[in-house]
């Protein structure tokens, strides 16, 4: 197995998107992050990362992966019960398809209501929806707040006081 292996089986599954995040990672989400989408899984695409793929396994999986040799906790990720495998050939391509659709099934039962009712959309209308919702998350510039006249309040409590 190899990251295009993994890449095909990832954007095989329904409603996966890619980015590269953190300068050197291929990120795979169920649904379009802009909506509401999460990650399921990513890649080392240089190699000079710790291990070669990351995945999310749920509660019930998590310790069971971690006896297996080559499988350690995720930095930064181990509470949301993320695994990391150091070397391709700790698992099988069939078990790879099979931990990697687990990690997608549970990542999409995770997702808000609104998000699963977008995915569930056709094509132009969950692009028409992603187009609206970047529009109204785009950072608009903050409205500068009127000058307070501190002086004017710091005169008036000395005269009081």
């Amino acid at each position: 197995m190899d990251n295009e292996g993994i890449r095909a089986i990832c954007l095989g599954l329904p409603h996966v998107t890619e980015t590269v995040n953190w300068g050197h990672h291929l990120v795979y989400f169920v649904g379009d992050k802009r909506i509401g989408g999460k990650m399921f899984a990513m890649t080392d695409l240089d190699g000079t990362g710790t291990g070669v793929l990351w995945f999310h396994c749920g509660a019930e999986r998590f310790h069971e992966l971690l006896e297996r040799e080559g499988m350690v906790a995720s930095p930064y990720l181990a509470r949301a019960h993320w695994v990391t495998v150091e070397r391709w050939e700790v698992l099988r391509a069939r078990e790879y398809e099979a931990e990697l659709r687990r990690a997608h099934a549970l990542i999409y039962d995770k997702l808000p209501k609104w998000t699963r009712t977008v995915l569930a959309m056709p094509a132009a209308e969950q692009a028409k929806m992603i187009r609206a919702r970047a529009k109204t998350t785009e950072k608009k510039p903050a409205k500068k707040k009127p000058a307070e006249k501190e002086p004017a309040k710091k005169a008036a409590k000395a005269k009081r006081g």
